[in-house]
């Protein structure tokens, strides 16, 4: 029984060794993360996908969204809008409050205890100086009796 495993482990060896399975570390993760820019790039895009029904009917609203041609980070100020990709974060408003907050986590928005009714939130990506490059607004209601 142990002959039989010797030569299955000679082989992955060798293969190992000779590089058939090794990658790079750009192969695999692509070019670095922030380098000075270059050129023009694509304009920003922001791709909004309608509430979680299920979590609605549970009076929470959770909005999935995704930036193109924008890496979201916790980097701020005038000195990041030199670097490629594109830099910059969200910033969320409800219902056309006067304010709004600042969100660079990249994940989901989850908003909780709305009241009962029809609302409203506009999500805007921004750079890193806040500066507004494309925005959605996703419209949703809260079932009553939650």
């Amino acid at each position: 029984m142990r002959s039989a495993l010797v030569p299955v482990v000679a082989i992955a060896s060798a293969l190992g060794a000779s590089g058939a399975l090794a990658q790079t570390a750009r192969d695999f993760r692509g070019p670095p993360g922030v380098v000075p820019l270059a050129g023009e790039e694509p304009p920003a895009r922001i791709v909004i996908d309608p509430p979680v029904a299920e979590w609605l009917a549970r009076g929470m609203v959770v909005i999935q969204y995704r930036a193109e041609n924008l890496r979201i980070v916790q980097v701020f100020g005038p000195n990041a809008l030199d670097v490629s990709p594109r830099i910059g974060h969200v910033h969320v408003t409800v219902d056309d409050a006067p304010w709004h907050w600042a969100d660079a986590s990249g994940e989901p928005i989850i908003i909780t205890r709305l009241p009962a009714g029809p609302h409203k939130v506009l999500i805007e990506l921004v750079n890193a100086n806040h500066q507004t490059l494309d925005q959605g607004v996703v419209d949703f209601v809260i079932p009553a009796g939650m």
